[in-house]
């Protein structure tokens, strides 16, 4: 990690960074809850009214926490959540970088570099971490929940990396844990921004448990309650709410399409990917064509070379390496653009 934060971690532009994400009138605890509940360290994101984005001070405040917890013999167990019904987190605040990117591009340049430091410490985390990724988790959500010893998935949930349609690239480590998944699922996901919803959030296996909606709260009180937890204890606990999830049990898109995403996806060019779409002719492929007609040319060549790249790397590596090409994206006309189309 020393190496990581030399190149990255800089308290200097603090006070900039925060001028020019338009935060320092929103620097207000509220927007993330940092608890001490029992043996629990609990991070509630507290933004549901724009689907709790990430901004820099939520940033910077749960990395600090994260560190004193870890450091703390009386906490024994981390869980982060999000606020509401509708959303774990929706990813960075995109808007508020955009904002910045007219007038300093330091400050997102800074954004980027401590999202992946704290990306990186939930990885390194000596204490058990469970990541309740209740609705939509997107980007950003899936860096803070990821890279946890526990990922909790509901049929609410709905995971998506969808930066190739803003001409980004799948980063926080995209390029670490996509291309890990069963086959050429990863490609197949980095690439379109396909929606996994529901339990298909586990078959993937970018949870390891599925729990219903309504057994959420039990689940998390359940966890509290441990007396001195340990992740084998906790463990139990998920496993015993796991096995008696029967919602969508028999339901998975993805693994009724697992032979088509291998195949199509098997590419080493876009090109190659595009022709093998269009081969196989099956609804569909056509439909994952149609997607990547609408996403950055650019980013979805880069993205495949970053998968590909990040594949046989650590993740401190990718994390080095998508700093450098969200870097690149930045300066490219096809973000800017990318987030005007989505307005």
């Amino acid at each position: 990690m020393c190496g990581l934060m030399s190149r990255f971690y800089s308290f200097k532009r603090t006070n900039t960074i925060l001028q020019h994400l338009r935060l320092s009138s929103h620097m207000d605890a509220a927007e993330v809850l940092l608890e001490r509940k029992g043996c629990a360290g609990v991070i509630t994101l507290n933004r549901p009214k724009v689907l709790n984005a990430l901004s820099f001070d939520m940033i910077r405040r749960i990395y600090l926490q994260l560190k004193k917890w870890e450091q703390d013999p009386e906490t024994l167990l981390i869980i982060i959540k999000g606020a509401g019904e509708k959303a774990f987190c929706a990813g960075g605040d995109i808007k508020a970088l955009l904002e910045a990117l007219k007038t300093d591009q330091n400050a997102v340049r800074d954004f980027f570099r401590e999202e992946y430091i704290l990306n990186n410490a939930i990885d390194s985390c000596r204490k058990p971490y469970v990541a309740l990724i209740h609705g939509i988790t997107m980007g950003g959500g899936v860096g803070v929940s990821v890279y946890g010893q526990f990922r909790v998935a509901t049929e609410k949930s709905v995971l998506a990396m969808p930066e190739t349609a803003i001409g980004l690239v799948p980063d926080v480590g995209g390029g670490y844990f996509l291309p890990r998944l069963q086959g050429k699922l990863g490609y197949f996901l980095g690439l379109t921004g396909f929606r996994l919803k529901g339990r298909d959030v586990y078959t993937a296996g970018i949870a390891t448990h599925f729990v219903d909606s309504e057994k959420l709260v039990m689940l998390e009180e359940d966890l509290l309650a441990l007396k001195s937890p340990s992740k084998e204890n906790i463990a139990d606990v998920l496993e015993s709410y796991h096995t008696k999830s029967r919602i969508d049990q028999d339901k998975s898109y993805i693994l009724e399409h697992m032979d088509k995403i291998n195949r199509c996806f098997s590419a080493d060019t876009v090109e190659q990917i595009i022709e093998y779409l269009q081969q196989d002719g099956s609804p569909f492929a056509l439909e994952q064509l149609k997607v990547i007609n609408k996403m950055s040319p650019t980013s979805l060549k880069i993205t495949l070379r970053q998968l590909m790249e990040g594949s046989s790397k650590t993740l401190q590596e990718v994390l080095l390496m998508e700093y450098r090409l969200v870097q690149a994206c930045l300066v490219n006309h096809d973000f800017p653009e990318g987030i005007r189309a989505r307005k």
